[in-house]
């Protein structure tokens, strides 16, 4: 016969056993909250679905389903195309510095990829329970997040100025809610965010754990496709100036996945820049392809014996917030460009964009590479003049950087 205690017991274990089922279904998922945010149904039975009644989430689904169904017709779709007809045999890893929470255009350019990391000097930021908001705090935080994705939506970079202020106003912060709308409105299913850190040598700890002084912050997002495979997307907030990643290890971590593919795009001309002179030898030095506008890496700087060039688009030079950034190399490179159907960059508009594919070439000179463009390259650009430091008064730089004076 059961003493008393034992029935207690056993009815306690019951009881937990009973009520499991009830929170499980009560936990919001990172995924659901991702599909929320993008103006998306979550599934049936998440504790968000009761929040899609309100107006402000109906009105914002609209909005959002009109802006991406705009930019999946006007650029995403055709970048996709652009990169099966020019790139045949990606690297697993892409790399792309610079890219605030710019998911979006890392997909496109590189869907096939299984490891993606993005790096800024942007905060990761946090995604509250949206369920515990305040009346009313739901609707503030759909429209902070679309001010904030206005720029990119419309001009393909974001203005890191606008978008630190929108999102600060709100419950929502960082990155982590773009990523979010990003991943969810790309097909992507949300299976795992975890916190992580760097420390100086590269090796990465959970945010239980101590990775020492200068740790390098950011987060690690598991995910998949339509096809159900799982992939990675890091994102790290880091300064990618000299000083700052002699201290750090991120570009230790990076070299972990090399060699990868790497985009460069609306990215202030730092790379012009004498205070960036390791992050670009880094991309150089391990980068298989290089996709990028004129404000990556310099002509310059390549070894015309180790890359091939095959530019698309027109080059006008740089826009008027970035003076004496001019490439007569980059201007001579393109006289002989393909045409493009895309916008990109700082020049947004479909014919005045320029975009570079840089590919390596194999070491053992065989003269294969990973692409196959439907035009023959032209001959090595002449080299350029030596670039001058950026500016100190050209305003908010894109693309999640600020200008260094260090």
């Amino acid at each position: 016969m059961l003493q008393p205690v034992k029935i207690a017991a056993l009815a306690a274990v019951m009881f937990l056993a009973a009520a499991l089922p009830v929170r499980a279904a009560d936990t919001v998922t990172a995924d659901d909250t991702a599909r929320f945010l993008a103006g998306m149904a979550p599934s049936a039975d998440s504790p968000l679905t009761a929040l899609t009644r309100e107006p402000s989430w109906q009105r914002h689904a609209k909005f959002f389903d009109n802006a991406f169904g705009q930019l999946e017709q006007r650029q995403l779709a055709k970048i996709r195309s652009w990169t099966e007809a020019n790139l045949a045999a990606p690297r697993p890893t892409m790399f792309y510095m610079f890219s605030g929470p710019d998911f979006l255009y890392a997909d496109a350019f590189y869907s096939k990829a299984s490891t993606y990391v993005l790096s800024a000097l942007e905060p990761v930021g946090s995604v509250p329970d949206l369920t515990r908001l305040a009346p009313g705090g739901v609707g503030a935080a759909l429209h902070s997040v679309e001010r904030s994705l206005g720029s990119i939506l419309s001009f393909s970079f974001f203005i890191t100025k606008q978008m630190k202020t929108d999102l600060q106003a709100g419950k929502l912060s960082g990155t982590l809610p773009i990523l979010y709308v990003f991943l969810a409105r790309s097909g992507k299913t949300i299976r795992d965010v975890s916190p992580i850190a760097l420390d100086d040598k590269g090796a990465a700890y959970s945010a239980s754990e101590n990775p020492g002084p200068n740790a390098t912050r950011g987060v690690r997002i598991l995910f998949a496709g339509s096809d159900g495979a799982e992939k990675t997307l890091y994102y790290f907030s880091t300064d990618l100036s000299n000083s700052g990643v002699r201290v750090t290890g991120f570009l230790k971590f990076c070299a972990t996945l090399a060699p990868g593919n790497s985009l460069l795009k609306s990215a202030s001309y730092l790379l012009h820049s004498g205070n960036f002179t390791t992050v670009r030898d880094f991309i150089l030095a391990n980068s298989a392809t290089i996709i990028q506008d004129d404000s990556g890496v310099p002509l310059a700087y390549y070894n015309r014996k180790q890359w091939r060039f095959f530019p698309f688009g027109r080059y006008l030079g740089p826009i008027g917030e970035f003076p004496g950034r001019e490439q007569p190399a980059y201007a001579e490179l393109f006289r002989r460009s393909q045409p493009i159907d895309f916008g990109i960059g700082y020049r947004w508009r479909t014919h005045e964009s320029n975009l570079l594919l840089s590919v390596k070439l194999p070491s053992d000179g065989s003269g294969s590479a990973d692409a196959t463009p439907s035009a023959e390259p032209p001959p090595p650009p002449p080299r350029a003049r030596r670039v001058p430091r950026p500016p100190r008064d050209v305003g908010e730089p894109q693309r999640g950087f600020r200008w260094f004076s260090r």
